[in-house]
């Protein structure tokens, strides 16, 4: 099908015309540790829309499309193994619309993602601490969603594993992160015999560029609240670009820069739950919707170390006796 004038994350973070980005308390992307048996968990709600887009570099609209709605339900979870070792994981629902034209949305479970983070460094250094953190992690399609229909599809399909590096140093209640991730993505399979890219290919097997990212945050980070304002770039590191007035590609070349805003609050009524928001705004991009989107989530800690401090003090009153 042709357009006669023409979603990560994770689930592609900031990749808004293919996927869509999420949050939640301690993330993959932040600098926030799970306690020793700790355990939170939640649920979030995304929304993020677009009107206009970049065929590769020309930005243009579509009155095929009009407004291309994605909208995200995930739950989401981070269990701390130690207060250096965590393991999260995250899972989300996601519904796609366009307001005109003649293509269906699609709607569905998307991609497992989960993560192992590790942080073998924090000290003083000045006036502050600093913390230095390594990531790994894989996320894999849990449906038979079709990645053949963009912008429409709900994921790229691809199994992908990810490494991160990341370091954070705080002053006060003042901090700042830096993170690099690199994304190394399965070849996939599409529902046809042959397709062409910037060549004919005779196969249904196409083959995914790796990406690679860069997130930056800064702001304000207490035991009661944090507020940050955030950039994320993400490259695709080879792929093509959108030809004149056709439809993406799954392995079209996808770049993206954003910026955005994380704000999460812990409620003093209820110890252990907490509220999230955050939102972004895709400012350039190469074959990309140019997103604005809004999520927000509750998450609960349940604290297993308390319970099982109360087991092994009974037991001993016990053994005492």
């Amino acid at each position: 099908m042709r357009f006669t004038q023409p979603y990560k994350w994770l689930v592609l973070a900031a990749i808004c015309i293919f996927g869509q980005a999420s949050a939640i308390a301690q993330t993959d992307i932040d600098a926030i540790m799970m306690s020793k048996q700790n355990f939170c968990s939640g649920f979030m709600y995304g929304r993020s829309h677009w009107n206009e887009y970049w065929e590769g570099s020309f930005k243009r609209n579509n009155e095929n499309l009009g407004t291309v709605t994605n909208k995200m339900i995930g739950v989401m979870g981070n269990y701390g193994v130690s207060g250096r070792l965590n393991l999260l994981f995250s899972l989300p629902y996601i519904s796609t619309n366009a307001s005109s034209g003649t293509l269906h949305g699609q709607k569905g479970l998307q991609d497992l993602s989960l993560w192992v983070k590790w942080m073998p460094v924090e000290t003083s250094l000045g006036s502050g601490t600093i913390s230095l953190y390594g990531l790994a992690g894989v996320s894999l399609p849990v449906s038979s969603y079709t990645p053949d229909f963009l912008p429409m599809s709900i994921g790229l399909h691809s199994k992908n594993l990810s490494l991160r590096g990341m370091i954070d140093y705080q002053i006060g209640s003042w901090s700042t992160t830096a993170s690099a991730t690199y994304i190394a993505r399965s070849n996939i399979k599409i529902d046809r015999t042959s397709y062409y890219t910037t060549e004919m290919h005779l196969t249904n097997e196409v083959e995914m560029p790796d990406a690679s990212s860069i997130n930056l945050r800064t702001g304000y980070r207490s035991g009661r609240m944090i507020a940050e304002a955030v950039f994320n770039q993400w490259t695709t590191l080879g792929g093509f670009d959108i030809t004149k007035n056709n439809m993406p590609f799954p392995s079209n070349r996808m770049n993206a820069a954003s910026i955005g805003f994380n704000l999460k609050y812990n409620l003093r009524s209820v110890s252990g739950l907490s509220i999230i928001a955050t939102g972004e705004q895709v400012l350039s991009g190469r074959n990309v919707g140019q997103a604005t989107g809004l999520s927000g989530g509750i998450f609960y800690i349940m604290d297993f170390s308390h319970k099982t401090k109360t087991k092994t003090s009974a037991s001993s009153t016990t053994h005492q006796k």
